[in-house]
């Protein structure tokens, strides 16, 4: 593993190396680029906030008109309340046909409360594109590779949350209506933005009987006491008001179930997995993701972006499908989470249903065991990033928060406590902190963030398949009958199939053909020196190969008539890409 992982470091390290000075533009030779910046971006754009549906739509428009030879934009679908769901494909056009290379899909803010995820997609296209030219790894990654990037999936709920009194929440799902609490009617009892402020914070109420005090060092802290202490405070939770007189608060709010239990993996019921609906693919902004990524067997490894905890999660989400995943592929999985643990300072690889907890129907199954795609998901933001320090209690039981919020964004994370004439509750108090607060990034770190996350899914997309022809060699045998030999080799640690997939048939196999002769029997190679072969009897001249794994290669041999050298071997592997060349060419290396 330590020599595996060493090569990976090497050969990563090496194609990161900026491009020769006589390609760099011009002003990016002066003093004035910071490293690692665009120098003079043809679409500027600020990351230290975020952006809503007609924004990111104008990004996605600006960035195709300023680099038509790398950046394509299409609608994959329309949203419950008819948006378009953008797909922005990156890749260097003018180097063969993309459905010919090994393909990356990213995608963000399934979650639309997760604003991030949303900003790190756009980021790495904006990154992409803008770097192409000056930095040599990325351009060699857009000759090599096709990056998919779907930039948001739930853009209505984005809309609501952006420009709608939220709090930091909701809506986490879509904008179709449902009677949660069965009487009859849709969204009559929504969350009520009593101080017209635009963000939905908290209510509490001086209580003899209350088990809630103020923090003396952080006024706008609550905390909840233990033992003998006594509490002057009970918390009546968001705000909101009882609309329908059923005797409780904001209990049929907008969107309440997750776009992320509605894949088609281990899918359950409701009363199963809080959040599914009526079965995989129920809602429209799912089908058609899922759609574009079956029309696209090409893709090899996905990035979905989330928040919060600072987390690379690969599946499997429910303890029953740990035997899918292989010694083998957990070895691939193991490779790029730990390296992502040092490019992000306070991010842990974990384990979906082990680290964090059970999904059913979760995105991430989808990707890894329908389709074969090693997948990660990232968890964006973490406390650690306050102060980079480890805090040992959960988000809701420290003050880190606060005490960020005193000293770094001079109180502008939390709604100060004022008092409020309830009709239902009486006088009482509102605050707390704001919707984009805590789960969000505050603007000065987030585009860091967003470099290290795009980093590391850089990384994973440099280490999707990258095949070669690394030797042919032919011999003379009996009559006019010649034997050509072929090594192709994985020059990177993803293999074109997963184990899974190798034993499910997901994908096709791979092909290696020997084009432009005659061939009476093909085979392949599995010891040259005591001559072991397993011939292929059915279309010889197109050998099929169930795998070639990462960092590793395969031998096959055909026996032709006649003279071979002016034949072509092309191997097309659906995750792996198509290459070609002709036996005269290789032979003369």
């Amino acid at each position: 593993m330590k020599k595996y992982l060493l090569y990976s470091l090497l050969s990563f390290s090496f194609w990161s190396v900026s491009a020769q000075k006589n390609d760099i533009a011009p002003q990016d030779l002066n003093g004035m680029r910071a490293i690692g910046s665009p120098a003079n971006p043809k679409v500027p754009m600020s990351w230290d906030r975020y952006h809503d549906y007609a924004q990111i739509t104008q990004f996605c428009k600006d960035l195709v008109k300023a680099y038509p030879n790398l950046v394509k934009m299409e609608s994959i679908g329309k949203s419950y309340e008819k948006r378009d769901i953008w797909v922005l494909t990156i890749s260097d056009f003018k180097t063969g046909k993309i459905e010919h290379k090994p393909g990356f899909y990213i995608d963000g803010g399934i979650h639309a409360n997760e604003l991030q995820g949303v900003e790190v997609s756009m980021y790495t296209a904006w990154y992409l594109a803008e770097s192409f030219q000056s930095v040599t790894f990325i351009n060699t990654l857009l000759k090599e590779k096709v990056f998919y990037i779907a930039v948001t999936i739930s853009p209505d709920s984005r809309e609501n949350f952006i420009h709608t009194p939220n709090n930091a929440n909701t809506s986490r799902s879509g904008m179709r209506a449902f009677d949660n609490d069965g009487d009859g009617l849709v969204n009559e009892d929504k969350l009520d933005d009593l101080d017209g402020d635009g963000t939905i914070v908290m209510m509490r109420r001086k209580s003899k009987t209350g088990r809630w005090k103020v923090d003396p060092k952080y006024p706008s802290r609550m905390y909840q006491v233990r033992g003998d202490e006594k509490g002057e405070y009970e918390m009546l939770g968001y705000e909101g008001i009882d609309n329908d007189n059923d005797g409780l608060v904001n209990e049929d709010n907008t969107g309440t179930y997750d776009p992320n239990r509605d894949w088609a993996w281990n899918w359950q019921p409701n009363y199963v997995q809080n959040g599914a609906l009526f079965y995989p693919g129920t809602l429209p902004e799912t089908r058609a993701v899922k759609d574009f990524i079956v029309n696209h067997p090409n893709i090899a490894g996905a990035q979905s972006y989330h928040n919060y905890g600072g987390m690379f999660l690969r599946g499997p989400g429910a303890a029953e499908d740990d035997p899918l995943f292989t010694r083998q592929d957990i070895e691939v999985y193991d490779n790029i989470g730990k390296l992502g643990e040092k490019m992000i300072p306070g991010y842990n690889y974990f384990v979906l249903h082990k680290d964090l907890y059970t999904v059913y129907g979760g995105e991430i199954d989808f990707l890894c065991l329908t389709r074969g795609i090693f997948t990660f998901s990232n968890e964006l933001m973490t406390s650690y990033k306050l102060f980079n320090q480890k805090n040992t209690g959960s988000r809701w039981d420290n003050d880190e928060f606060n005490e960020f919020d005193k000293y770094l964004l001079f109180g502008d994370g939390y709604v100060e406590w004022k008092t409020f004439n309830h009709p239902q509750f009486g006088e009482i108090e509102i605050g707390g902190a704001k919707k984009n607060y805590i789960r969000n990034h505050p603007g000065f770190m987030l585009q860091e963030d967003a470099h290290r996350n795009m980093a590391f899914t850089l990384y994973h997309a440099y280490q999707t398949p990258k095949l070669e022809i690394v030797e042919v060699k032919t011999e003379k045998l009996s009559g006019d009958l010649v034997a050509v030999t072929a090594t192709i080799m994985n020059t990177r640690i993803i293999p074109t199939h997963s184990t899974h997939d190798v034993k499910n048939k997901i994908e096709r196999p791979n092909y290696i053909s020997l084009k432009g002769s005659t061939v009476v029997a093909g085979m392949t190679v599995q010891n040259e020196d005591l001559q072991l072969f397993t011939e292929q009897k059915y279309r010889p001249e197109q050998i099929e190969v169930p795998n070639i794994v990462g960092m590793g290669s395969v031998k096959v041999r055909w026996i032709v008539k006649g003279n071979p050298s002016n034949a072509t071997i092309e191997v097309s592997s659906a995750k792996g890409g198509l290459i070609a060349e002709k036996v005269s060419e290789k032979l003369s290396k």
